[in-house]
């Protein structure tokens, strides 16, 4: 159950990261949305399919968070003109090139702009901001998407929270080396701006592996995952219906959707006494 239902047990945000990112992604996390299999989803607003898809989460009948996926590396955001492959993205965050000058000025103007085309069709702000390959906690970025969110979103009063932050930093036990990575790119300093700014940050993040493996394994990986996930932290997913071939974790993202939507789902969040809740709900 997502929010809203029985209060028993320990709640956990679960997220499908990459809708619009293809027809098969966003309809296998509508459908497991509708199921009750998710709690929300980030969306990739450069994707040409965002202004048609969006309908989609708006048939759903009952609410999940949605977010902005805040996306640098991928091919929309080539497409789009600011794009960078992770590597160049990683050493440009490194070497200031996010916050000094033109470059600090780009920056913002990249984030506004998608915020722009999230509000354009969801017709409201974001519930949160994520990243795609965890973006948002790169060195520039993240003091020019904190500064825009409380430039664009302050004072809208207390029943209109400031949108959470994802903070991809992985919790006690589950911190391998991918997810220390990850964390490295700028979790800590993410999670103080954002303190200090008065915006929530979901402050560790599950999910984290390798995308290989059959769908059994991914069932040991979720019940780990459950497991250690504390109180309103976030298990990010990246399912898909179907996927095209020149999808990278197309095949992952097939095993993920049927695990979801199976019957073992449902099992091992009992085992772990965990429900799916809305982050939005933490801030209330």
């Amino acid at each position: 159950m997502i929010s809203g239902g029985p209060v028993a047990g320990k709640g956990v945000i679960l997220c499908a990261d990459d809708f619009a990112v293809h027809a098969g992604a966003s309809l296998g996390i509508a459908a497991l949305a509708r199921q009750g299999r998710l709690s929300a989803s980030s969306v990739m607003v450069l994707s040409p399919r965002w202004p048609q898809d969006v309908g989609l989460l708006r048939a759903l009948p009952q609410a999940i968070d949605v977010g902005l996926h805040l996306d640098w590396t991928s091919e929309f955001a080539v497409a789009s003109g600011h794009g960078l492959s992770l590597p160049a993205a990683m050493l440009k965050a490194m070497l200031g090139g996010f916050a000094r000058g033109a470059g600090a000025r780009l920056t913002r103007s990249v984030i506004e702009r998608q915020l722009d085309l999230f509000e354009a069709h969801w017709k409201a702000p974001p519930d949160y901001v994520d990243g795609h390959q965890h973006v948002q906690q790169f060195a520039g970025i993240r003091e020019a998407l904190v500064a825009a969110l409380v430039s664009r979103y302050a004072g809208r009063g207390s029943s209109s929270p400031l949108p959470y932050l994802r903070i991809s930093r992985a919790p006690p036990g589950q911190a391998d080396l991918k997810s220390r990575v990850i964390a490295a790119l700028g979790a800590e300093p993410l999670e103080q701006l954002a303190a200090q700014a008065g915006i929530h940050g979901a402050g560790s993040l599950s999910g984290i592996y390798d995308f290989a493996g059959d769908e059994a394994r991914y069932g040991r990986l979720m019940a780990h995952w459950l497991a250690g996930a504390p109180e309103r932290s976030i298990i990010m997913c990246h399912p898909a219906q179907t996927a095209p071939a020149d999808d990278a974790i197309g095949a992952a993202r097939a095993r993920e959707f049927a695990y979801l939507g199976g019957s073992d789902f449902p099992a091992a969040l009992a085992q772990a006494g965990v429900r799916l809740v809305r982050g939005v709900a933490a801030q209330s």
